[in-house]
């Protein structure tokens, strides 16, 4: 499998960016950018009180009514030494719930330190939360495939194979039968909590290269929809060129596992052949692997079944 790995321990986003995808009004973009380290987010209650003891610098801050109010009860001057205490341990952003208004002492001292200020009209819980899942998909482990991922009957199928054998052309007669395209060709995978969750990269989603015709967009040719904009992998399906010789699985009782960001998924080899319908054979793949997770499985029935009768 064609892969790069990419460790997303540090994320260095625009504030613009970062605000766009929050839905945040931006009242100071500060030094233009933000470094993003942690997925937790603080309420700096303590900070703003003056004790900066275990104080995270690495996480965005989000201020609240309470922290609101209380800036307002300490007094102006000892408000604006704790401010400038706490922009000047370099934290990524300050963030105002509620529409909370923000003061110019406020606005000076994190321009000072080229802190951004942003703001938001969500309830200061429902922002923390929208925050902690952008930053846990952004900073998740990340490996870039050339394949292409499909949703069928609702199995997240990953195909991949040598580039030529016919991966696009597959999973175009899929979206014809009524499944939907993720990603084509270039097919971005996050562990996000321990699930793996691919996407096409923004620029080519929902196009696919086909040899022969060309680049076609799937969203516009098929309708909205046979296209979704992420899914998690179940199957990853590798197309093998037919090698004689070779023993391929007949049964289906010794199940094989691809190993994608630390997370073991099953695997099927599928041998092409010219007139191999493979289509079909990788919708049996789907439905088989959702009758398995009923309690179904018809290889571990047939050897039941052939050793109950020899016995």
């Amino acid at each position: 499998m064609k892969k790069r790995t990419i460790e997303n321990d540090v994320a260095t986003v625009s504030v613009n960016e970062f605000a766009k995808a929050l839905e945040l009004e931006v009242l100071s973009a500060g030094r233009g950018e933000m470094r993003l380290e942690s997925i937790s987010v603080s309420r700096p209650g303590l900070p703003l009180a003056g004790y900066f003891k275990f104080f995270d610098h690495k996480r965005v801050q989000v201020i609240g009514n309470a922290e609101h109010e209380f800036l307002h009860s300490i007094g102006k001057e000892i408000s604006k030494k704790n401010l400038d205490e706490l922009f000047s341990r370099d934290i990524p952003c300050l963030i105002f719930s509620r529409n909370l208004e923000v003061g110019e002492d406020t606005l000076k001292c994190a321009e000072k330190y080229g802190c951004p200020i942003l703001r938001s009209g969500k309830v200061t819980t429902v922002l923390i939360n929208e925050i902690t899942i952008y930053q846990n998909e952004l900073l998740a482990p990340t490996k870039v495939v050339h394949g292409v991922l499909l949703d069928v009957f609702g199995v997240g199928i990953l195909i991949i194979g040598k580039s030529g054998i016919g991966k696009s052309e597959i999973a175009l007669e899929l979206v014809h039968r009524g499944h939907r395209l993720v990603a084509d060709d270039s097919v971005i995978l996050k562990n996000i909590n321990d699930q793996i969750i691919g996407k096409a990269p923004e620029k080519i989603r929902y196009y696919m290269e086909i040899r022969g015709i060309g680049i076609i967009n799937v969203q516009q040719m098929f309708g909205p929809g046979a296209i979704r904009p992420e899914k998690s992998v179940d199957i990853v399906a590798e197309l093998s060129p037919w090698a004689e010789g070779k023993t391929y699985d007949r049964i289906g009782n010794e199940e094989i596992y691809e190993e994608i960001l630390g997370i073991d998924k099953l695997k099927i080899v599928i041998p092409v052949t010219p007139g191999r319908n493979i289509p079909v054979v990788i919708e049996a793949a789907a439905r088989k692997y959702r009758l398995k997770q009923a309690g179904h499985d018809a290889a571990a029935d047939l050897v039941a079944s052939v050793f109950g009768n020899a016995e």
